[in-house]
């Protein structure tokens, strides 16, 4: 498993439950399946930078924050 998707993920999944988001209020949000998100949290797959900017607006943070 690649260590930055898997950084990213644990990054997401953080914050995301500290604002109180849902993966099926990002899903809403930005018309993703709720496997991808899902993916993505469990560092499975690598997100283009795209993606991980639209993931980063939808929860409220910069791209910075997302993947430190």
């Amino acid at each position: 498993m690649n260590e930055e998707a898997k950084k990213l993920g644990q990054n997401l999944k953080r914050i995301r439950i500290k604002k109180g988001i849902s993966q099926g209020d990002i899903v809403k949000i930005l018309g993703m399946p709720k496997s991808f998100v899902s993916s993505i949290e469990n560092g499975k797959t690598n997100p283009t930078l795209a993606t991980i900017a639209k993931i980063a607006k939808a929860i409220g943070v910069s791209v910075g924050e997302l993947m430190k």
